[in-house]
């Protein structure tokens, strides 16, 4: 019994260091055209000053990615995950390919024109963003959390690579004319060649990783009917129709009624991490702290800053002593993050440079590791198709938190009379 225990163990992990990387780099492409968009900021700033550039792209940006959410949970049971990511992760290519093409036949020019045309691509970037996170955190809900908790590492690794792109980019340009320009345009050609990288990735490796193919196969044969084409794309062919057919039983599951219910802390903490996060980053960020020793590099410092100890926040709970896996100490936890909203006030108001960047730290430290915690925890003791069901719905309420967080960050902007 041991023996044959061992080796469904080795069946269960064979091929599991390459599904990591392989998910770290497909988490990667899910924030990485999204994230350039906002970590060149100041060029945006430089051609729309008179339209708040970063607030009203990432405003703009939240509608469509909720709405799409929302509709592909609803439906997450009959809709087909391959056809689902590839969609998502090939919008994201095209739609970075077209701002390429959009600052090209403008000459760099600004303009409402030109500021509507690039709130069309952000929109298109949210609605890319619902069919990916929402698809893959489902999918790998109902794998290892390992594999979850490395894509939910490359989502945050995507901001990390931008903001030191970034850096150097500014670096090697802010002498040279029209710096801000080619920089944006090297984000944007970078943007697109991994967002193909990505496509390529999920369409011919990942459905053939042994693990993977293990957990969809369990998937299936406990009714799941959103990985028989990924199974087919790794040379599996499933008969679950026909053994659902003949046992109504793997029909049986719990709604998505049903799961919220049972997860309805989960999906409050989901919220109110990412409602908290919103109100302050990037906007406030990039806006709102004031004049510093750092002039124009400052507001990439925060961003860079956050972005670098969310990464290292998604990485601790592979700890297992620091993970925080009570349901009750993880809503004390993200509660307690709430004391920051006036904390960063008053810093911006009356400290110095050095104190926002502890804050700023931390927030990314907390958001990243409580991020990982809920989204690790969640699905244990659901059957695969329950588990993909409770991935939408988590992503689900993530984006209607940053949509709260980004709607109080412009309250803030509208108290101060703009």
């Amino acid at each position: 019994m041991s023996q044959q225990a061992e080796t469904g163990e080795a069946i269960r992990n064979e091929g599991k260091h390459m599904a990591i990387v392989v998910c770290w780099l497909l988490g990667n492409g899910c924030l990485f055209s999204w994230n350039s968009m906002l970590t060149i900021e100041d060029y945006y700033v430089y051609l729309f000053p008179s339209y708040h550039p970063t607030r009203v792209l990432t405003l703009v940006y939240q509608p469509f990615a909720l709405g799409t959410i929302a509709i592909l949970a609803y439906h997450e049971a009959k809709i087909n995950t391959r056809r689902r990511n590839l969609a998502g992760y090939s919008l994201f290519f095209l739609s970075s390919l077209a701002l390429i093409v959009l600052d090209v036949a403008t000459s760099g020019n600004g303009g409402i024109g030109v500021f509507i045309g690039v709130c069309v691509v952000s929109g298109a970037f949210g609605v890319a963003d619902a069919h990916v996170q929402g698809g893959m955190v489902g999918d790998l809900s109902l794998m290892s959390p390992e594999l979850i908790q490395s894509f939910l590492a490359g989502l945050a690794a995507s901001g990390v690579l931008t903001s030191a792109l970034r850096l150097i980019t500014k670096a090697a340009f802010e002498n040279s004319q029209d710096g801000l320009r080619k920089g944006a345009m090297m984000f944007f050609a970078i943007s697109c060649f991994f967002e193909l990288l990505c496509v390529l990735l999920y369409a011919i490796v990942f459905p053939k990783l042994p693990i993977v193919k293990f957990y969809r196969a369990k998937a299936a044969s406990e009714g799941s009917m959103t990985v028989s084409a990924d199974l087919a794309a790794g040379g599996i062919q499933t008969h679950q129709a026909q053994g659902v057919e003949e046992d109504p039983k793997l029909k049986e599951r719990l709604n998505n009624r049903q799961l919220l219910l049972q997860n309805i802390d989960y999906a409050v903490d989901m919220f109110l991490i990412y409602v908290l996060t919103l109100s302050i980053f990037p906007g406030f960020l990039s806006e709102d702290t004031g004049s510093h020793s750092l002039g124009s590099w400052y507001g990439l410092v925060l961003i860079a800053m956050y972005n670098v100890w969310d990464l290292i926040g998604r990485y601790i709970p592979l700890l297992k002593r620091f993970k925080l896996a009570s349901r009750k100490g993880l809503m004390a936890a993200i509660l307690s993050r709430f004391i920051l909203v006036p904390a960063f006030y008053f810093t911006a108001k009356y400290g110095d440079q050095g104190w926002m960047i502890l804050l700023t730290s931390f927030l990314g430290l907390s958001n990243g590791y409580l991020t990982v915690c809920v989204l690790t925890s969640a699905p244990k003791g659901y059957k695969g198709p329950e588990q993909n069901a409770l991935g939408n719905l988590l992503v689900l309420c993530l984006l209607a938190g940053i949509f709260a967080g980004v709607t109080l960050d412009w309250l803030w902007l509208i108290g101060k009379g703009w």
